[in-house]
């Protein structure tokens, strides 16, 4: 019923499968622990530019990539730390290091547990040392990504962290959003807005973050496919993002845990205590609408 595989493509890619439920998906730990597709009943649920993901120079346009230590970017890619300058490029470096597999399991569901350590490298542009390990889990119609972030520096580990998944749409006007909050701020200005609910997708690109969220759920329905696509998430994570490019059959819904920036303006942001651990969760489920 259960049952995870291992396929020699570009990558070394782990297909999981849960025969009962007909889910199946597909993990890459050298391509920053990137989920590459997710499938319920046949349907696909990501999308992936596979052009920029054949390229190891790119980062990847699709899926479900890793924002770790920051969500966003930063002003000239650069913050500040006990008085030093360090320069981290947008998202961050999860999403381009080669993660490990740690485990695994095919009893009473299937699940993969990848994991990633601080090095020499890492620690260049992010001066702590940390292990990270993310459990991906098919549930029926639900994705499940349980996080560990485990601080082992002998000071506080300032971090934000989230996810970047793009859902693919062929008519974006068929959108509905059901956003906890009633304002959001453009990528290029600050200001609040009133959020109505709904955009203009002829505008060339949708950048917007809606903080705060009020609740710990959002959804999507896509009348031309009838199905609504719900994302669950614990309270670490504060702000939603939302992201389409025009011309491009995706949308992006981004759980992130602090705003971007914040790593200078310190909203949001996790500190971490030497030696503990945060757990926390995210949930994507389908149903048909």
């Amino acid at each position: 019923m259960f049952a995870i595989t291992l396929e020699q493509k570009q990558y070394k890619t782990y297909i999981l499968t849960d025969q009962l439920a007909q889910t199946r998906l597909e993990v890459v730990p050298e391509r920053g622990g990137i989920i590459t597709r997710w499938q319920v009943r046949g349907q696909d649920w990501l999308y992936l530019d596979t052009e920029r993901y054949a390229d190891p120079n790119l980062s990847v346009r699709g899926g479900v990539p890793i924002l770790f230590p920051i969500c966003g970017n930063l002003p000239d890619n650069t913050y500040e730390y006990e008085g030093k300058t360090y320069r981290l490029k947008q998202h961050g470096f999860a999403r381009d290091r080669a993660w490990e597999v740690c485990d695994r399991y095919t009893q009473e569901g299937v699940g993969i547990a990848l994991s990633l350590t601080s090095d020499d490298e890492t620690r260049a542009v992010y001066p702590f040392d940390f292990r990270v390990t993310f459990t991906y889990r098919l549930q029926g119609n639900s994705l499940l990504i349980h996080q560990q972030y485990t601080n082992h520096s002998a000071v506080p580990m300032p971090f934000s962290t989230g996810f970047h998944p793009y859902f693919p749409v062929s008519d974006k006007s068929q959108l509905q959003l059901e956003i906890p909050a009633t304002e959001f701020q453009t990528k290029a200005d600050p200001t609040p807005q009133p959020f109505t609910g709904q955009f203009d997708y002829n505008q060339d690109e949708i950048d917007v973050a809606f903080h705060p969220v009020s609740q710990t759920s959002a959804s999507v329905i896509d009348a031309a496919r009838k199905q609504k696509l719900t994302l669950s998430y614990d309270p670490t994570f504060t702000t939603l993002v939302f992201w389409t490019v025009k011309g491009k059959d995706f949308y992006c819904l981004e759980p992130w845990s602090a705003p971007r920036n914040a790593m200078n303006s310190g909203q949001d942001l996790t500190y971490l205590e030497p030696g503990a651990t945060l757990e926390t969760q995210v949930k994507f489920s389908v149903s048909p609408v």
